[in-house]
């Protein structure tokens, strides 16, 4: 009698937990971050050539190359997206397709999409900027702040 009252109770968390290890399947992290790490720099090297491309046949200098790359650069992403292609690059790099301008242009894109049924006022445009909004708006703060904090320097004759 006592053996059917111990099989009845629940396991105790430690034998769940050793239960749980011997089942989870095991991640190759080396090879996420090798493959994360050359889609990265594949996205980068192709914002360099675009840099380069702004620089050399549009004649914009190296300051001025980076605003209209950066542009190139969200909207392949948004097309990328759209056609489904970026939704593989993501499965296939992880963090590596996540660099911070394409992330941006998948993430607006994305719920742009999604919420494309409810209409382009209801729909897309309140819910296009809902992953994308929070990283603008504290991006313009931070920038905020730290001029005010160099203006402040300056003034004082610190830099």
């Amino acid at each position: 009698m006592a053996d059917k009252t111990k099989k009845n109770t629940p396991p105790d968390a430690q034998e769940y937990q050793a239960f749980q290890q011997e089942r989870e399947v095991k991640r190759p992290i080396l090879k996420n971050c090798v493959k994360a790490f050359l889609v990265g720099g594949i996205i980068c090297f192709i914002g360099q050539i675009i840099s380069t491309f702004y620089i050399y046949y549009f004649h914009f200098t190296e300051q001025t190359a980076g605003n209209p790359t950066v542009a190139t650069l969200i909207f392949i992403t948004m097309l990328f997206t759209g056609f489904g292609f970026y939704d593989r690059i993501g499965q296939f790099a992880g963090a590596g397709s996540a660099v911070p301008v394409t992330g941006f242009g998948n993430a607006v894109i994305s719920a742009a999409i999604e919420h494309r049924t409810e209409g382009f006022i209801l729909g897309v445009g309140t819910n296009m900027l809902k992953l994308a909004g929070p990283v603008i708006v504290y991006g313009v703060f931070s920038a905020f702040v730290i001029a005010l904090i160099k203006t402040i320097l300056i003034q004082w004759g610190g830099l």
